[in-house]
């Protein structure tokens, strides 16, 4: 971590990071704790990127101890998110330690990869717990800490959320259909939790990193990691995620809120929600089959085979 700036935007803000030990989530802690925020490192500490092997309080504590050494504030937190109680007891460590909480940043996750046909109950069940349970949980606890200081104060209060779902919600993978539906639910959980907190002060929004971690290391691990103009940091590096969530953290971003963004090597590119592409109107009270097949069929036939989502395209995504 470099050292901290003498002015800060997020100074005096006191700030969550789950699944900051390694990976997206440690350089968006050290980002926040570079940027001025006292940070609570939160990571379950199971080597396996499937969430397997024993849980270790040494990946929090390092990066809390990495904030630490470079003039930082940082306490460290083993716990699981995806438990209730242990989410509430992070959210209250925060509040315990720095006398409040500001900014929430859901960075926790597994993978179970399958395809849908093979998948079983528990590998299904286990990705959807810790992305999207996980990020319910956490979001739950700071949300309601949140609307009882507006409710005290009679005021909005500063609050910010930043959610991390992914392009496999957005482009599709199709060995991983547990992990693509997490992060649509997360996009889908974002965009109430924004509707439903912006009175009190509190935006929430939510990135689609693509980023070089242990997590991808599959998908990304035969990616060529060439200079490409940026100064000879990996182009997938998890450091070019870090400013946007720092940015999103900020006073500056206030107005920004319900918001998806996808992220990686210099480049945002901000995500409209779903436009209607065409529509068809019956002739008669309500549609007939074969009315559907004569506006339905030719109109599927002229697209090209294989096409998703408009945003897909426009961004050219790829997810292996």
């Amino acid at each position: 971590m470099s050292s901290l700036p003498s002015s800060s935007p997020l100074e005096g803000l006191a700030a969550i990071v789950t699944g900051a030990g390694r990976g997206l989530g440690r350089v968006e802690a050290l980002e926040l704790a570079r940027l001025g925020a006292a940070v609570v490192v939160n990571d379950y500490g199971q080597p396996g990127r499937d969430g397997s092997g024993e849980a270790s309080a040494t990946p929090a504590e390092e990066v809390a101890a990495e904030i630490r050494a470079a003039g930082g504030t940082a306490v460290a937190h083993t716990g699981d998110v995806a438990d209730q109680q242990q989410a509430r007891e992070l959210v209250e460590l925060a509040i315990a330690e720095f006398g409040k909480l500001d900014v929430l940043v859901n960075n926790a996750g597994i993978l179970r990869d399958r395809m849908i046909f093979s998948m079983t109950e528990g590998e299904w069940d286990a990705v959807i717990r810790v992305h999207l349970k996980g990020h319910f949980n956490t979001t739950h606890f700071a949300a309601a800490h949140w609307r009882g200081r507006a409710k005290t104060t009679g005021a909005p209060v500063y609050g910010r959320i930043v959610n991390t779902s992914s392009e496999a919600f957005l482009a599709g993978s199709a060995g991983q259909p547990n992990y693509a539906a997490a992060k649509g639910g997360i996009v889908g959980l974002t965009t109430s939790t924004a509707l439903a907190l912006a009175k009190y002060g509190v935006t929430a929004n939510a990135i689609c990193p693509r980023a070089r971690t242990r997590m991808t290391e599959d998908v990304f691990g035969d990616f060529e990691q060439s200079e490409n103009g940026h100064g000879g940091l990996d182009p997938l590096a998890p450091e070019h995620v870090a400013p946007l969530v720092g940015y999103l953290a900020s006073p500056a971003a206030g107005h920004v809120n319900g918001q998806l963004l996808v992220v990686h090597g210099g480049m945002v590119a901000v995500v409209e929600r779903p436009r209607v592409a065409a529509k068809f109107d019956s002739k008669q009270d309500t549609f007939t089959y074969d009315e559907l097949d004569a506006l339905l069929t030719p109109h599927y036939a002229a697209r090209p085979a294989g096409e998703t989502f408009a945003a897909a395209e426009v961004l050219g995504l790829k997810h292996g």
